[in-house]
């Protein structure tokens, strides 16, 4: 039996292996098509994408490793099927559930740590992807000048450079705009020719103009004077240094992304959860209290002075006893404390919302962490017997039955969790939508699996359906 199940292992974990890997490559790949305008042009080091990369290859293992499992479980089992093993197991006593049971037990290990890493290992990389990300984002794009084209990159001047020689570092008709004194094009400097060299920190670009002339355009303090005096200066050389600092990629406080849901574990979640239904029952008891006091109809009505108050009664004419000039005064004021109210309640409102949403996002990805490991279950029983059914391995008919099981698992995933978010569906019930879908798949594959039933076969439908027909008429 030991030998048996190590050649069904032997079996499973090369298909695993590989159909993981390729999944991973996949939905990398995704990512990268994602984002790939956010990393052109910004002369990013190796060092960095590699960083990125390598955090955001470990993002994908969630959705990578189901579909491995599934993958991988009906290529086995299809394997076995179609060189007759998996007959010759059956036919010297062995149920399907023996054959599967290393498989079985090797999937609930792998949804452990499925388990483990969605709980522990997956905030930390999202924490590091998401900042790294958000870094390469807002970085600048790498200074590049193009013939004929003004570059607007470096802070307070606008280049134009007429053309570059081979060296790329040699420019010729270079114009310049000085706008740093925010008075508009009121200084430009033109050169036939000059050099571009980087210091060797790279912390300044240094350019310098040979044989050229600025022009500056004195500001007129009598605005009806017609002259406009100009200042020319001609030079053969001249050097401007540019500060390159705001073009390298600065690294962000991580602290700063740590309180987002897809950076905290299951204990942090619940903290997070609890700690957002306190808040927002201590803002329910204090709105009718705040209310009261702050905006809640006075019992007193100022006639003429403040201190000339008197109690309003419950005559219904008080009103309109009054002078004309106090009723409007009453009017405004009550309208005041009423449009005053009604923005403290809008107020209220709206954080009460916020911290729903945030509590429905919290609750979402708990329930993630846990439908991962399950997913992975439910999902082995649905490639493992689908094979024995189907006995086709290699990666043709497994490749499109996979691919068209985890469509509709993932597709019945985002629904559910879409459904959440917008409040139409308590958490537990959304997230757990697709796997309580398949679950019953999964059931009864195993079942038709284990009955050895042809449930691909159409001439047994058609004879259940002609059999049918035979007893109604027996019976007529």
């Amino acid at each position: 039996m030991k030998t048996l199940y190590k050649f069904i292992l032997k079996s499973y974990v090369g298909p695993f292996v590989m159909t993981f890997f390729i999944a991973m490559f996949v939905f990398f790949m995704m990512f990268i098509f994602k984002y790939i305008d956010d990393f052109v042009g910004k002369g990013l080091k190796f060092s960095v994408l590699s960083e990125l990369f390598f955090y955001f290859s470990l993002t994908t293992i969630p959705m990578a490793l189901p579909l491995a499992i599934l993958l991988s479980s009906l290529m086995t089992f299809g394997n076995l099927g179609e060189h007759f093993e998996l007959t010759a197991m059956k036919s010297s006593g062995l149920s399907l559930q023996k054959i599967m049971a290393p498989l079985i037990f090797s999937t609930a290990a792998i949804s452990l740590g499925a388990f483990y890493f969605s709980n522990t290992i997956l905030p930390y990389t999202n924490l590091k992807a998401g900042s790294l990300l958000y870094d390469v984002r807002e970085s600048k794009p790498a200074l590049l000048f193009k013939e004929g084209i003004f570059n607007n990159s470096m802070e307070g001047f606008s280049i134009r450079v007429g053309k570059k020689d081979k060296d790329s570092k040699t420019l010729r008709e270079i114009m310049i705009y000085d706008h740093r004194a925010l008075q508009g094009n009121n200084i430009v400097l033109c050169a036939k020719s000059g050099t571009m060299e980087e210091t060797p920190d790279r912390l300044f670009l240094v350019l310098t103009l040979i044989d050229g002339v600025s022009y500056k355009e004195m500001a007129d303090k009598n605005k009806d004077t017609p002259t406009h005096p100009m200042v020319r200066d001609k030079f053969e050389k001249r050097i401007i240094r540019f500060d390159l600092s705001e073009f390298k990629m600065s690294r962000t406080n991580e602290d700063l992304f740590k309180s987002n849901y897809q950076m905290l574990n299951i204990s942090q979640l619940n903290a997070e959860v609890d700690s957002l239904k306190r808040k927002s029952e201590k803002r329910s008891t204090n709105f009718g209290i705040q209310l009261k006091q702050s905006y809640y109809p006075k019992t007193t009505v100022f006639l003429t002075k403040p201190d000339s108050a008197k109690k309003i009664t419950a005559d219904a004419d008080y009103l309109s006893k009054l002078p004309k000039a106090q009723q409007l005064n009453i009017i405004e004021a009550a309208s005041n404390i009423a449009r005053s109210a009604k923005a403290y309640a809008e107020s209220i409102i709206t954080e009460t919302d916020t911290d729903d949403n945030s509590t429905i996002r919290c609750q979402v990805e708990r329930h993630r962490k846990f439908t991962l490991s399950i997913a992975c279950i439910v999902l082995f029983f649905i490639g493992a017997p689908l094979g024995a059914i189907i006995r086709k391995g290699g990666l043709g008919m497994p490749v499109v039955i996979s691919v068209v099981f985890f469509i509709i698992f993932h597709i019945l995933s985002i629904t559910g969790e879409k459904l959440v978010k917008e409040g139409e569906m308590p958490p537990y019930e959304g997230m757990w939508m697709a796997t309580a879908i398949l679950l019953p798949v999964g059931i009864l594959l195993t079942y038709k699996a284990t009955s050895d039933s042809s449930l691909f076969d159409a001439n047994s439908y058609i004879q259940s359906v002609k059999n049918f027909f035979i007893r109604k008429k027996e019976q007529q």
